[in-house]
């Protein structure tokens, strides 16, 4: 299964998350299996037509998300999906 690592900063509005596998073969049922783990995962990371926001980026292994609206990028059982977001502040 794919492996997912969490930032720090995502914890911090999820703190139940956990680094772990999830089933699935595509980027979209691996948020799906994520999002039965940790409700309210999705609604972070996508919004209402289940489009990634616009600041969060998905990568597989070391390659961005094609596809951000249906997110059917393939994954593979050793691939690793790192969620990253855009910070501001000053």
């Amino acid at each position: 299964m794919p492996r997912v690592p969490f930032t720090r900063h995502l914890r911090a509005h999820i703190p139940a998350l956990a680094d772990g596998e999830a089933a699935g073969s595509t980027v979209a049922e691996v948020l799906a299996s994520l999002e039965k783990k940790y409700p309210g995962l999705r609604g972070y990371l996508l919004d209402d037509q289940g489009v990634l926001r616009r600041h969060v980026n998905l990568f597989v292994n070391e390659e961005l998300v094609r596809d951000r609206a249906r997110l059917s990028d393939c994954v593979t059982a050793e691939d690793r999906i790192f969620v990253m977001q855009a910070l501001s502040g000053g």
